[in-house]
């Protein structure tokens, strides 16, 4: 099996797609990758976040986290993002890092990398697999291969059952209200595994 590259990038106000992003990170690394997880930049100004207790919190606490680069997306094999939705799309500050990623594009740079997502929001019906969905429509444009867990794991039918993506319901107190973990780490084991295949087979094409 081919090692890995992996970039786990996520934007998280509260803390929920950063906890399922270090999930993905243990999995990852138990499968044997190199794993790198990132933050998107927050372009909140400061008094929004200082008037959320929980989101001040969370800034905070993650400050050492390194922003995801443009050399990162060229680093990786494969990507695992995890965002929460807003109004049924990605936010703003995953949109705008996806934004500046026309450079690579362009250079055929992100053709072929392996991605998954991941998603969160308040209710069940809040926009999860829109969110996913919308997402993976900005992966087409890149070229890349989509490793979505679909119900390939039985864990999947005992998290919530979203075949896009790991997704959770957050409650008013920052609760997960399904148990996702597991999910987050087939899904994160899925990728790699994929990732793996596809980077063996770039290797033999080329010694044809």
């Amino acid at each position: 099996m081919a090692k890995v590259n992996l970039a786990v990038i996520y934007y998280s106000s509260t803390g929920t797609n950063y906890e399922m992003a270090q999930w993905a990170e243990e999995a990852a690394e138990a499968e044997g990758a190199e794993v790198k997880v990132l933050k998107v930049p927050e372009l909140a100004p400061e008094e929004a976040i200082a008037s959320n207790p929980a989101w001040k919190e969370h800034v905070e606490a993650t400050r050492d986290v390194p922003e995801v680069q443009l050399e990162d997306l060229e680093w990786a094999d494969a990507i695992i993002f995890s965002m929460p939705t807003r109004f049924g799309n990605v936010p703003s500050q995953m949109k705008q890092f996806l934004d500046t990623t026309g450079g690579l594009w362009a250079s055929g740079k992100l053709a072929n990398k392996v991605v998954s997502a991941m998603s969160s929001a308040n209710n069940p019906h809040g926009g999860h697999e829109a969110t996913l969905l919308n997402f993976y429509t900005s992966m087409m444009h890149w070229g890349a291969i989509i490793a979505a867990p679909g119900y390939t794991d039985s864990v999947q039918f005992s998290s919530g059952g979203n075949p896009y993506g790991v997704s959770v319901t957050i409650d008013q107190d920052g609760n997960m209200q399904e148990d996702v973990e597991e999910a987050v780490k087939h899904q994160a084991r899925r990728t790699v595994t994929i990732a793996s295949w596809v980077k063996e087979g770039q290797k033999s094409s080329v010694h044809v």
